[in-house]
């Protein structure tokens, strides 16, 4: 079977076609700039090894999917004959809030709950919902099915995911720790289990997805219990441009004292702060080691902050499992960067935590990069979204 999996973003939808009997990614692309001047798509046929740009307007989401699919089948630079060959689309989709534990196939009652969800991802829900239609209506009778970021962490229990505020405020609007990048977490425990070569269901992991957005999750015998992120990607660790945990005292601190609205102090939470904020050189970490080894005090201290986050949410997802068998890095940062491995995990030999330093010099690869007395394992699992998302596709499709 063929799965075209579609990322619908708030003016960007990225895609990729994936033949699920030989796991071959055959294409993949990027629509950029929907409802903006200038907008295109840039396509890859991996078959052949050739990418094409595509300058065309994109008034919504379902022209940038016909974009796609006329790519997909062009003569030249697409990689099927027809859409017939196309078994099942696969969406990423944000936030299913607390009506999906699991992905669905996508139906009317499906459809109207991610419309319920829409309070709570209103940037990235509406458009996902947007693929969704363009697709029913540019291949009717495909089965298309949604793969929500939040439903990897729906195990974890109330005692974990509520907050203490008052239960109306729960009952009312939903408030509680949802947690994200849960397809991913998902993906990578199962990676390490095969690696370990162990039954998921007898293995305590956390996995650490580090990049732009981070998180960290303690997944314990295949299920999440605990995870950084919380009712939204705010909460946690320090991030590219996120502050993370902050004391919400200080926020209304500074909207007093700074004079901001609600608008005002979202942006600088979300959008100025993290290592942007501290080091005020950039939100890339490359920029920042850079930066650092320069004589930049602020990049290293930046650098120093988002160690210490990940390392102490590592410390409080093994004491929330009662014990780790195993550490996971993944994403750009986790699977590039030894440097911030080595300085997370630096301290924690008293767990059992320890590397092996030419390992960990390794970049892009599934590797145990554990020093060989070390008790507890720590791999280096690449990320894959996309797969994750077919995989999921095929196994609810073949149900059918």
């Amino acid at each position: 079977m063929k799965v075209l999996v579609i990322n619908a973003g708030s003016s960007s939808l990225k895609y990729q076609l994936i033949d699920m009997d030989t796991v071959t990614v055959l294409a993949k692309g990027l629509c950029e700039r929907i409802g903006i001047d200038g907008s295109n798509l840039q396509h890859k046929n991996l078959v052949k090894g050739i990418s094409e740009k595509i300058e065309s307007p994109m008034q919504s989401h379902a022209d940038g999917i016909k974009l796609v699919i006329e790519a997909l089948t062009d003569t030249e630079y697409g990689v099927i004959a027809s859409m017939d060959e196309i078994g099942a689309v696969g969406h990423r989709v944000v936030h299913g809030g607390e009506y999906f534990a699991d992905s669905y196939v996508i139906d009317g009652k499906v459809k109207e709950a991610l419309k319920m969800c829409i309070p709570l991802a209103p940037l990235h829900n509406p458009p996902n919902i947007t693929g969704i239609e363009a697709c029913e209506k540019l291949m009717p009778g495909v089965p298309q099915v949604a793969v929500f970021d939040t439903a990897f962490h729906q195990t974890m229990p109330k005692k974990a995911y509520m907050y203490a505020i008052p239960y109306e405020l729960y009952d009312k609007y939903k408030i509680r720790k949802y947690g994200f990048h849960g397809t991913s977490h998902k993906y990578v425990s199962q990676e390490a289990a095969k690696m370990l070569g162990k039954p998921i269901e007898e293995l305590r992991l956390i996995t650490c997805h580090l990049g732009n957005g981070s998180s960290i999750s303690a997944v314990k015998y295949g299920k999440c219990i605990d995870t950084s992120m919380g009712f939204t990607p705010l909460d946690g660790v320090v991030m590219g441009t996120r502050t993370g945990s902050i004391d919400p005292a200080a926020v209304t601190f500074i909207m007093r004292n700074e004079h901001l609205d609600v608008d005002g102090i979202d942006n600088l939470l979300n959008k100025q702060s993290g290592v942007f904020g501290i080091s005020g050189v950039s939100s890339d970490f490359r920029d920042l080691s850079a930066a650092s080894e320069s004589g930049n005090e602020h990049a290293q201290l930046a650098l120093d902050m988002f160690y210490y986050s990940v390392k102490k949410r590592i410390g409080s997802g093994v004491a929330a499992m009662g014990g780790v068998d195993a550490v996971v890095f993944t994403a750009g940062i986790g699977e590039n960067d030894g440097t911030a491995r080595a300085e997370i995990v630096d301290g924690l030999d008293y767990m059992g935590i320890k590397i092996d330093a030419e390992k960990n010099k390794l970049r892009g690869e599934a590797v145990d990069i554990s020093a060989p007395d070390a008790q507890v394992r720590t791999l280096v699992i690449p990320t894959n979204e996309e797969l994750m998302i077919a995989l999921d596709t095929v196994r609810l499709v073949s149900e059918l």
